[in-house]
């Protein structure tokens, strides 16, 4: 049986907005998964490191019948393959692509490599506002209705950018 997946997609490194629009044909591409849309792209300030330069960001919806740690697993390879390097130690740290598994269907995990939700999905702006665009209506696990999450804080943190060409 198919479930919703939302993955987070950033990048600071290398061409932003073609890194990410790299990774969303990729992520188009899944075995047993059935693209659904990807988020206007939106502008963040760099999260806990701030000697770096602003994020490009967005969030993807899939349906996909692939467990959740073997769609982990695939987006990981996605993020080597456009050349991310987590060999630095550097936590936060500049990067080709960040992809992140947000949600998948209603699954509550908590094993090492793999939380569900993302255990900083209620904080970051960058991911609950193009997750809103996506999925306005959306209820987290533990009956939290996404709209509530968004704070008006948010729009100086996360802004959208002008419109670019990402396949939908």
């Amino acid at each position: 049986m198919a479930e919703r997946a939302y993955i987070g997609l950033g990048s600071n490194l290398d061409q932003p907005e073609q890194q990410i629009a790299r990774a969303v044909s990729a992520l188009q591409q899944l075995p047993r998964s059935r693209w659904i849309a990807v988020s206007p792209l939106y502008g963040s300030l760099p999260w806990g490191d701030p000697d770096q330069a602003n994020y490009v960001n967005a969030v993807a919806a899939i349906n996909t019948s692939l467990p959740p740690r073997q769609l982990l697993l695939a987006m990981l390879d996605i993020e080597q393959a456009q050349g991310r390097d987590r060999s630095s130690g550097r936590r936060n740290g500049p990067r080709t692509l960040d992809l992140d598994l947000l949600l998948y269907g209603s699954e509550v995990i908590d094993e090492p490599g793999l939380q569900l939700p993302h255990p900083r999905l209620r904080e970051r702006a960058f991911v609950l506002l193009p997750l809103a665009d996506l999925a306005p209506e959306l209820i987290l696990p533990g009956a939290v209705p996404l709209r509530s999450l968004l704070r008006p804080e948010f729009a100086s943190l996360c802004w959208r950018l002008p419109a670019t060409r990402i396949p939908n």
